[in-house]
Order: structure tokens, then sequence, then C-alpha cells
């Protein structure tokens, strides 16, 4: 089994995320855009997994200081080409779980995608 999840590690669900993994005792890798990177290739495969508009996180600040004319006319490619340049414009957490991709944290959520792990315990 392997699972990564992907963000940034000042953010507050990235913070709720991890106590959650680890309260629950799952190995996982974290990757911070920031600190760890993030290239066309890996935003791609996201992208393929998860499609663009569910990746754009709307709510984030760094969304909402984008101009008028950048948030009109969004599509593939200038999200691709801004969640590049801004990381935090990707909703977080991105969550890689043997192969599977999701996006955001709820313990709902992440109590289903390890169910079978959990079970395990």
């Amino acid at each position: 089994m392997s699972t990564v999840t992907y963000g940034i590690k000042n953010c507050d669900t990235i913070k709720k995320m991890k106590k959650w993994l680890e309260a629950e005792n799952i190995e996982y890798r974290f990757h911070d855009y920031r600190t760890d990177g993030l290239d066309q290739a890996m935003l791609e495969t996201f992208e393929a997994q998860l499609g663009w508009e569910a990746m754009v996180n709307k709510r984030g600040t760094t969304y909402r200081q984008l101009t008028d004319e950048q948030k009109s006319g969004l599509n593939r490619e200038s999200a691709l080409t801004l969640m590049l340049e801004y990381p935090a414009m990707i909703k977080r957490p991105l969550l890689v779980h043997n192969e599977s991709y999701h996006l955001g944290f709820k313990p709902a959520q992440y109590q289903e995608i390890f169910q079978s792990s959990l079970a395990e315990k």
C-alpha cells in the first residue's frame, strides 16, 4: 500500500488531515509543493485523474487574488499554468492512496477511503 498526500504544510486542512492519519496509525508520505516542488508532469497526472475544475481551490486567497480577467478566462491550459506558478491554488489535500486520487479532507471521507486498512488493525 502506498499513501502520499500533497499540499502546503501550513494549511489548516493539511494539519487536520495529518492529525487524523496519525491518530489512525496510517503510514503516509507528505509532499509539500513549496519545499518538495511541483512540476508540469505531476500536475498533468493529477489533472488527468481529478480534472482541473475540481483541483482549483476557488475559496482560497490565491484564487481570490487573481484578476477578473484570469478568473473569467480560466480553462485547462490557463488553470494548469496558474497552479504551477501558484501551488496554493490547488485544492488541499490531494491524496493518492493505492493509485486512487482524492481531493479535500473530511474524517468520514477518509474513513471510507481507508476502510480496508482500518479493518485490518
